[in-house]
C-alpha cells in the first residue's frame, strides 16, 4: 500500500482540493466551472494536482519531525503543530494561486484568495491529522509487538532456567542409585546405566516443544525402574498408564516432579499409586503416596524444594488457563494431580 500513499493519494488529494474550491467559488458567484473552456480547467487541475504532491511531502516532513519528540503531545503541542502547518500552507498556496490566475488571465479577487486559503489549510490540517494519527497507531502497535517479544523472551528464559534446575536434582538421585548398585550387582548397574542414558537423552528435548505423551510415559517408566532399585522392600508400587494415551501432545518433564516427590517422601505404609488417563479432552496424571503420620514438609511449602514450585510455574507458562494442579493431604496420604486440556 506504500505505492498508493506515495503516488496515488496526492493526486486524489489534489483533485479533492480543486473540486471543493470550485464548488464553493461557483456557489458564491453563480458560475459553473464545467461551462468554462476546458483549457482553463486543465491548467488549474494540472497545477493543483502537481502542487498536491509537494504538499504531501511537506506534511510527511512535519509528521516525521514532530514524531521525533520523545513524549506524548499535549494540547498546546497539537495547537503549535496545526499553527505551523497553517502558516506553511498559507505561504505555499498563494504563489500557486497567483500563478493559476495569471495563466488563465483572471485577476485574483478577495473571494478567490479567501476560499483558496481556507480550503487548502483545512485539507492540509485534515491530511496532517490523519497522517499523524496513523503514525501514532503504527508506533503503538510496534511498541506492543516489542513488549510482547520482550515478554516472550523473558518467559523463554524463565522456562530454560526452570529446566536447568531439574537436571542437578535428577542427576543426583540417578547417580546415587547406580552408586549403590555397583556394590551389589554389576549387571544390574549396567542396566541402570542404560536406562540412565535414555533418561538423559530424553532430557535433551527442547522444553518449549511438545512430544507425544507416550514418550513422556516411557520416560517415567525408566525413571520409576531406577527409583525401585534404591527403594525399600516394603514399597507397594502401583503404576497404571491408560493404553489409549499415545499421540496426544504434552510438554516434556511435566509429570516427573510428582513421581520424584512421591519416591522422596513416601513413608508410613510405603504405598505409591501413579496413574495417567484420558478423560474427554483432558489428560489426567495423578500420584498418591503414603506419608508418615508427622510430615512437617507438607505444612511448610518452602521445604518442598524446587520440584513442585517449578512445576507450578511451568504449568502457568505453558498451559495458561488450560490446566488444573492440585496437591492435598488426607489422613496419611498425599495426593497430587495435574489435569491438562488437550488442544
Amino acid at each position: 500500500m506504500k505505492w498508493f500513499w506515495k503516488y496515488v493519494f496526492p493526486g486524489v488529494f489534489g483533485l479533492a482540493v480543486y473540486t471543493t474550491i470550485r464548488i464553493v467559488n461557483d456557489t458564491t458567484t453563480g458560475e459553473k466551472f464545467w461551462e468554462r473552456k476546458w483549457q482553463i480547467n486543465a491548467i488549474e487541475i494540472i497545477l493543483v494536482v502537481g502542487y498536491a504532491y509537494l504538499f504531501n511531502k511537506i506534511v510527511l516532513y512535519f509528521v516525521n519531525r514532530f514524531n521525533q519528540h520523545q513524549r506524548l503531545p499535549t494540547g498546546s503541542d497539537v495547537l503549535k503543530e496545526f499553527a505551523t502547518l497553517s502558516v506553511v500552507s498559507f505561504v505555499a498556496v498563494n504563489p500557486l494561486l497567483f500563478i493559476v490566475h495569471y495563466l488563465i488571465q483572471s485577476p485574483v479577487k478577495w473571494n478567490d484568495f479567501a476560499i483558496a486559503n481556507v480550503v487548502v489549510i483545512l485539507y492540509v490540517l485534515l491530511h496532517y491529522a490523519i497522517a499523524r494519527g496513523n503514525s501514532f497507531i503504527r508506533a503503538y502497535i510496534e511498541q506492543r509487538l516489542q513488549m510482547e517479544k520482550i515478554k516472550n523472551d523473558n518467559l523463554q528464559t524463565e522456562l530454560k532456567f526452570l529446566k536447568a534446575q531439574y537436571h542437578p536434582h535428577f542427576l543426583f538421585n540417578a547417580l546415587n542409585t547406580i552408586y549403590f548398585q555397583m556394590d551389589e550387582n554389576i549387571a544390574d548397574a549396567k542396566k541402570s546405566i542404560e536406562k540412565f542414558s535414555e533418561l538423559l537423552r530424553y532430557q535433551l528435548y527442547d522444553q518449549q516443544q511438545t512430544v507425544p505423551v507416550s514418550h513422556e510415559l516411557h520416560y517415567l517408566e525408566n525413571f520409576i525402574e531406577l527409583q525401585k532399585v534404591r527403594s525399600s522392600d516394603k514399597l507397594q508400587l502401583r503404576v497404571h498408564f491408560d493404553s489409549s494415551l499415545n499421540s496426544e501432545q504434552v510438554y516434556p518433564l511435566l509429570f516427573l516432579p510428582l513421581v520424584e516427590n512421591a519416591f522422596k517422601y513416601v513413608g508410613g505404609d510405603y504405598q505409591i499409586n501413579i496413574e495417567a488417563s484420558k478423560e474427554a479432552n483432558h489428560l489426567r496424571f495423578a500420584v498418591a503416596n503414603s506419608v508418615p503420620a508427622e510430615t512437617p514438609w507438607i505444612k511448610d511449602q518452602s521445604r518442598n524444594g524446587i520440584g513442585l514450585e517449578n512445576l507450578k510455574r511451568r504449568l502457568e507458562l505453558l498451559y495458561p488457563g488450560k490446566h488444573i494442579f492440585t496437591t492435598t493431604k488426607k489422613d496419611n496420604t498425599f495426593f497430587a494431580e495435574i489435569q491438562l486440556q488437550l488442544s
